[in-house]
């Protein structure tokens, strides 16, 4: 796991992804999700529709995930607390979300597949991508 990406994983005891994956394929666990939040991202990259495209694009590709259809990419929010972009990205195993916080440059990302993946690099790759001065992540097994 990269140093500047702080796991806040419901199982403690995994540290790698790797025990993640074993553990999901050992449950024979419906789904794995994994939400990340991202504080301090480049403002310019939040605000930006096409770059967000370009996310949840490059996103699947590294986690191996077939997209179903084009990304949602909509902004709105009347309140200056929670305006901001939301997307939707529909994958042949689930589901990519987020939603994009312009009041605090933070960024909320949910996902959530029914095929297994590495939750550290995802949230690693939503770092770097976004440029965000931190980043936590969970991971949840869906039964």
């Amino acid at each position: 796991m990269a140093s500047d990406v702080m796991a806040n994983n419901v199982m403690a005891e995994m540290t790698s992804d790797a025990e993640i994956v074993a553990e999901f394929k050992r449950r024979g666990s419906w789904g794995l999700c994994t939400s990340v939040d991202l504080r301090g991202c480049d403002p310019a990259s939040i605000r930006d529709p096409e770059k967000i495209r370009r996310f949840v694009i490059e996103l699947c590709d590294l986690i191996d995930m077939h997209r179903f259809g084009e990304p949602q990419i909509i902004h709105f929010g009347s309140n200056e607390r929670v305006a901001g972009f939301s997307m939707t990205q529909l994958i042949e195993t689930s589901l990519v979300s987020g939603h994009f916080a312009n009041e605090t440059n933070a960024a909320y990302l949910d996902i959530f597949s029914c095929k297994e993946y590495e939750p550290s690099k995802a949230a690693e790759f939503c770092r770097n991508f976004f440029e965000a001065q931190s980043a936590t992540y969970r991971v949840l097994f869906r039964d």
